[in-house]
């Protein structure tokens, strides 16, 4: 497998090689003029809790930013726990998302570069869950995130935002700002009967908040090929969304458990690993999928 890191290794740090690129602004700018599309806003989600949503926002912005394009994870979670895994201890005294949502301070102060190259972050704390609660009597309460997007969306290449386990004011926000939703599915049948309820929200946030939302894919995780259960939930979850389910697959792995109490995307924990491997695939899967899309026209999103 190809990678963008030196095979320099010490306790399992890699250092990211040193890429020949313009500046993040050009960059931007030329793959306007390639016809790329700037400012993808994805939101990772899914009212169930352990399905593997944190750990996919994280390797999928890590896995985008290493393929050059330039990506902003967003933490929407008042637990952190984005923030703490892509490398930032809690801090009460770091400002985060709920400056910007309550106090309306600039996204610029806010925002903190990552150690991947080409990868920022939008952080949270645990005071988000006050802003959840701030915002209720708030003009338009749904639309305050979407609104702040509008300062940035077009430096960056993606937006990759993490959502709480809970269909809260948070979420709301998050769906409302998104372009598309990716949702994590966990290869066991519990997991399986919850995507029905999910869907039917989705379409209902469709159908009053974001008209233009679409489905980015559901992508299996957790997965054990040794096992006849995760084989039949992706049978059986390929057979009726066909298309829309990603063709890679995150496998259950040791490696991608370790890495955030490291701080530390899988590819800078052990990029030779399983899990490294599968979120390289997703982010080609993702990318190609937003050129497609480009092809199509806003109408070719999904169904």
């Amino acid at each position: 497998m190809k990678s963008n890191f030196s095979t320099a290794q010490n306790k399992n740090r890699f250092v990211p090689r040193e890429t020949i690129c313009m500046s993040q602004s050009r960059c931007a700018r030329f793959r306007h003029l390639r016809g790329i599309e700037l400012g993808r806003v994805i939101a990772v989600a899914n009212q169930k809790g352990g399905v593997g949503k944190t750990t996919t926002a994280v390797n999928l912005a890590a896995s985008l930013a290493i393929s050059e394009q330039s990506t902003l994870l967003i933490d929407c979670d008042p637990q952190g726990n984005t923030t703490s895994a892509i490398g930032f201890p809690k801090d009460p005294a770091r400002r985060t998302l709920y400056q910007a949502l309550v106090l309306g301070e600039p996204l610029d102060r806010i925002i903190l570069k990552t150690q991947v190259d080409g990868l920022d972050i939008l952080p949270a704390d645990k005071n988000l869950v006050g802003a959840a609660i701030e915002l209720m009597s708030t003009e338009r309460r749904e639309y305050q995130l979407k609104g702040l997007l509008g300062q940035v969306k077009n430096t960056y290449s993606y937006v990759i935002m993490d959502c709480p386990p809970a269909l809260d004011l948070l979420t709301l926000n998050a769906l409302t700002a998104a372009d598309s939703v990716l949702v994590p599915i966990q290869c066991e049948y519990l997991a399986l009967e919850g995507v029905s309820e999910l869907l039917d929200t989705l379409m209902r946030i469709r159908r009053t908040l974001n008209p233009d939302l679409a489905i980015e894919g559901i992508l299996l995780t957790m997965y054990d090929e040794r096992t006849t259960l995760s084989k039949q939930v992706a049978s059986d979850l390929r057979s009726f969304f066909g298309a829309q389910v990603f063709q890679s697959v995150i496998p259950r792995n040791v490696r991608l458990a370790e890495a955030p109490s490291h701080g530390k995307p899988i590819h800078f924990y052990d990029i030779h690993s399983k899990g490294a491997e599968a979120y390289i695939n997703l982010a080609k899967e993702v990318v190609t999928s937003g050129e497609k899309r480009i092809g199509k026209g806003a109408g070719g999103s999904d169904s």
